[in-house]
């Protein structure tokens, strides 16, 4: 009878009550009637930092008529149709009050809640109204309880009508004080201290942690609001404001952590890079996948339809950079529409798909929220400078959950100056210090002038040296994510490759690391064998035999497998490279056996792309053994209408040369059809 609610599936300060369908038994409307208030009555254990008279007078009420109820089912009464009609809408009125006592004692949501206190009052309101109105029907005279109990619920009813429900003053001025301050700091004003310890004070927003609570929450609601609405939802603005007041109050007013388990949030799976990467293929205007990519004169690629709406609107200015467009021509980018399609394709993403995510936010949500970040980046870099080892860990740790949350607040970091200190931490003899240094640089390395900023603050030595010699394996896992972003620069590639200890540090972590630290070196190798003067380099270390160790090793590491055959497949396209593979002695062999076996489209097409390159280099033994392979074909045909076009492309030529070698030897059955593309 009760409807459940998992903590998922309803917005808070949303009450979706059910109404009791017509033909219900009374005596299961009565029993969930008792639950129902069992349950909200339960509720007076838990903290009110706001709402508390009236919390206090709901619970009463709540609990007179929950012995009502009781009273009725234990006399065994027969109810009249009236009865059952006010049974009826109390239940409808209760499921509303259990929502709205559960949210108003939500951790997490005391700031939003404060903030809403009007519509939260008229709830309370609207909701004890409701409660006389159904008591209203109620034939109180006609039913067998004793004369306490029915007075009891005449009170109720009477109290109810008249209950006086306001907000608490106390309440009104802690969101007088919040506005105050958002105010402030849309003008460009610092508050003083103690003016945010008076709002977490009312709240009972007393550590680090409990911050954080209120932080996470807003993020889910903006990013709620950014998937139902595309991001025009009125009460984003507010939301993002009043994220930025906590974010402020967490890095400036809490000067320690009381609980680290937050960390995990940022660990193994987060740090992780692909060869494909999502970040890249989103729009700076829309945020979503771009499906035409086109390049503006400054080298900034855009989707086109957003970026033809920009420039028809006006503006002759490149939306990320800020620098002038020296002219409107829109050049098609070809290569990154086909790694987005591939992208998509592996992960069975349609580029039609709303795919707006808060943590791609180039823009702040309102300007309150940009002026604290602008101060929080400010304290949070003299802190990095000034501050006590501990007071510099935390600074740290709190840059790197900023830098984690969007590109605003990476720019921001950045534009604070927080990157020389951080490089400068690298090299703590503390092990947390250090990792949080890393984590920062990480996040700020996917900003343009995030990268930047670290190799022209001579930081390329300083991430190799965490990569080599990092204190925890974490550290240098993190280093070697971190590689791979500088790499997608195309002048750091040569300028990496070419520091003695950058390519061997990334084989060193792939024979050493766990699955997340192998990810990265790999991935990251990948990012240098863009530039061609890196695949010597990177031949030299042995990199194959790696490769194909982890293939051979599929379900140890199947993780890992996708972005060693990227690599495979880049060393393939010369010579050399085709070469090292085949000196193996089981890559010709497991190159194919993935393609039959995996179901990562993706790897499918680095693994045609590998045999490809192999046939071109490798001559006609390889064609030879790659010929006799029966199911090879299969897998091939599947490819052509499944696969990219790029995947399908090169699956058809790989086609025609293996049937062209079986059409030569006289090997194809009669009966047996040749196809040539």
């Amino acid at each position: 009878m009760i409807r459940r609610f998992a903590p998922t599936d309803r917005r808070i300060l949303s009450f979706p009550a059910v109404h009791p369908c017509e033909s219900i038994s009374p005596d299961t409307l009565l029993s969930s009637l008792i639950t129902l208030s069992h349950t909200i009555c339960s509720y007076r254990s838990k903290f009110f930092a706001i709402q508390r008279r009236n919390a206090r007078e709901m619970f009463r009420q709540i609990a007179i008529l929950h012995v009502f109820f009781e009273e009725f089912q234990d006399r065994h009464i027969v109810p009249s149709e009236s009865v059952v009609l006010c049974f009826s809408e109390l239940h409808i009125t209760f499921q509303k009050i259990q929502f709205l006592v559960e949210d108003c004692s939500r951790e997490g949501g005391r700031l939003w809640v404060l903030m809403k206190s009007e519509f939260v009052v008229s709830q309370f309101r609207t909701l004890i109204r409701a409660i006389a109105t159904a008591l209203d029907v109620l034939p109180l005279d006609l039913i067998p309880v004793c004369n306490e109990v029915k007075e009891l619920v005449e009170l109720v009813a009477k109290q109810a009508r008249k209950a006086k429900i306001d907000i608490d003053p106390n309440d009104e001025n802690a969101m007088k004080q919040v506005r105050s301050i958002l105010n402030q700091f849309e003008k460009g004003t610092e508050q003083e201290f103690e003016y945010f310890k008076l709002v977490l004070d009312h709240l009972q927003i007393k550590s680090w942690n409990f911050c954080n609570k209120e932080i996470k929450f807003l993020e889910e609601q903006i990013e709620f609001h950014f998937q139902s609405s595309g991001g025009e939802e009125r009460e984003v603005p507010i939301l993002s404001s009043l994220l930025g007041f906590m974010n402020y109050c967490r890095g400036v007013v809490f000067d320690t952590m009381d609980c680290r388990d937050d960390q995990t949030d940022v660990r193994c799976n987060t740090e992780t890079v692909s060869c494909l990467n999502p970040e890249d293929f989103r729009c700076p205007i829309s945020l979503e996948l771009m499906s035409d990519p086109v390049t503006v004169s400054t080298g900034q690629t855009y989707d086109r339809s957003s970026i033809e709406k920009w420039l028809k609107a006006g503006n002759s200015l490149c939306p990320k950079t800020g620098e002038k467009l020296t002219n409107t021509e829109l050049v098609p980018n070809t290569n990154l529409h086909r790694l987005i399609k591939q992208f998509c394709s592996g992960n069975g993403i349609s580029l039609g798909e709303q795919t707006r995510d808060i943590s791609r936010t180039t823009v702040p949500g309102s300007p309150a929220a940009a002026e604290a970040m602008k101060f929080l980046s400010e304290h949070l870099t003299r802190k990095l400078v000034f501050g006590s080892r501990d007071q510099k860990n935390k600074a740290a740790y709190e840059i790197r959950l900023l830098a984690k949350a969007s590109i605003f607040n990476r720019y921001c970091v950045v534009e604070a100056g927080a990157v020389l200190p951080l490089l400068n931490l690298l090299h703590s003899l503390d092990k947390s210090n250090q990792e949080n240094a890393i984590a920062a640089l990480l996040k700020l390395s996917k900003h343009t002038t995030g990268r930047k900023e670290i190799v022209e603050n001579c930081g390329l030595r300083s991430v190799l040296g965490v990569l080599n010699r990092g204190l925890t394996l974490e550290a240098r896992q993190i280093a070697a994510a971190t590689i791979f972003y500088l790499s997608s620069v195309k002048g750091y590639r040569k300028l990496i490759g070419e520091t003695p200890e950058a390519i061997p540090g990334l084989i060193e972590l792939i024979k050493e690391g766990n699955t997340c630290g192998k990810k990265n070196a790999v991935v990251a190798i990948f990012g240098l064998l863009l530039y061609p003067g890196n695949h010597s380099r990177v031949l030299e270390t042995g990199t194959v035999p790696l490769m194909v160790d982890i293939l051979s090793n599929y379900a140890d590491n199947p993780e890992v497998v996708p972005d060693s055959l990227a690599v495979l497949a880049a060393l393939a396209e010369n010579v050399n490279g085709t070469s090292a593979i085949l000196e193996t002695s089981s890559a010709l062999n497991l190159v194919p056996r993935i393609l039959l076996c995996s179901t990562s489209r993706t790897a499918k097409e680095y693994c045609v792309s590998i045999l490809l390159s192999l046939c071109e280099h490798g001559g006609k033994d390889v064609i030879s053994v790659l010929a006799k392979e029966p199911s090879l074909m299969n897998s091939l045909y599947s490819l052509i209408t499944g696969g990219t076009s790029h995947g399908s492309k090169k699956a058809r030529s790989l086609i025609k040369i293996l049937q062209e070698a079986s059409c030569s030897r006289l090997t194809v059955s009669h009966d047996q059809p040749v196809y040539f593309w």
